[in-house]
């Protein structure tokens, strides 16, 4: 499958047998798509013993939560979300993480669906009976703080941080609010929004000149941002327009801060 798929490409394919599509938007209230399933990432994809937000959750935990949507191991997945391109990204890493490279994301996702007049419903599908899904946990994609931390004596990577210019300078506050602004050091910045244009993904013509105007020469990549989920958006703009890397700090920002004692308070 491809990367991105479209809404005319998901409309034209709607009835293949294994095709799964998951709707993985936070608020689920405004319709979704025909035979859409809930992926639910605030709560059945995440690790929540975790201390930090969005943590990947354990191999067991994503293996039955699949399983629970009815995914099985050949199943062609197009996920998407009603803000066009937000959390989809996300759960494309999630699914490469854990060794299911069969997934695409819909490119403008529920907008593009609407705006090109096809049908919503306001229910998602039930599955009826369990997938056979099985995860096959691929360990380097996920980086740990501890691996951040000599990185910037050693310099083997360069952070990608998709945090606004103003979080990343330390200028404009984090939305946790006991949580300084600023950026981990030898990091560079793309804001997430820089990658898309109308809820979508712009060339990959484009893509790639963004990351030449903020890499001097190509290096290996590893993507963050505050707690991991819009380092996906420009991680998959990296796959589809400059170079694949599908490493991410998942602990981000959030980690970094607190565990650096970078609160407000000091």
């Amino acid at each position: 499958m491809k990367t991105l798929v479209s809404a005319t490409w998901l409309h034209q394919h709607m009835e293949k047998p294994n095709l799964v599509i998951l709707d993985a938007s936070s608020a689920t209230n405004g319709g979704t798509i025909p035979k859409a399933r809930f992926l639910d990432l605030d709560h059945a994809f995440v690790d929540a013993s975790s201390p930090f937000p969005n943590t990947v959750p354990k191999l067991e935990q994503f293996e039955l939560a699949c399983q629970n949507l009815g995914i099985d191991q050949d199943s062609e997945i197009v996920v998407f979300d009603t803000k066009g391109i937000y959390t989809s990204p996300r759960v494309w890493w999630l699914f490469q993480l854990m060794g299911h490279r069969n997934i695409s994301v819909l490119d403008g996702g529920l907008p593009a669906w609407i705006e090109n007049g096809f049908e919503t419903v306001t229910e998602h599908l039930k599955p009826t009976k369990k997938g056979n899904f099985k995860s096959d946990y691929q360990t380097d994609m996920v980086v740990t703080f501890d691996q951040i931390k000599a990185n910037i004596d050693q310099q083997k990577f360069v952070i990608v941080d998709a945090r606004s210019a103003g979080r990343f300078n330390g200028t404009a506050p984090e939305p946790r609010k006991h949580l300084q602004s600023g950026s981990i050091p030898n990091s560079v910045n793309l804001p997430f929004e820089e990658v898309l244009e109308n809820g979508r993904f712009k060339s990959a013509e484009e893509i790639k000149n963004l990351f030449q105007g903020i890499l001097k020469e190509p290096q290996e990549m590893v993507f963050s941002c505050g707690s991991g989920i819009t380092a996906s958006i420009i991680l998959l703009a990296s796959a589809i327009g400059y170079e694949k890397s599908l490493k991410l700090y998942d602990g981000s920002w959030t980690e970094w801060a607190e565990l650096n004692q970078l609160t407000t308070d000091n």
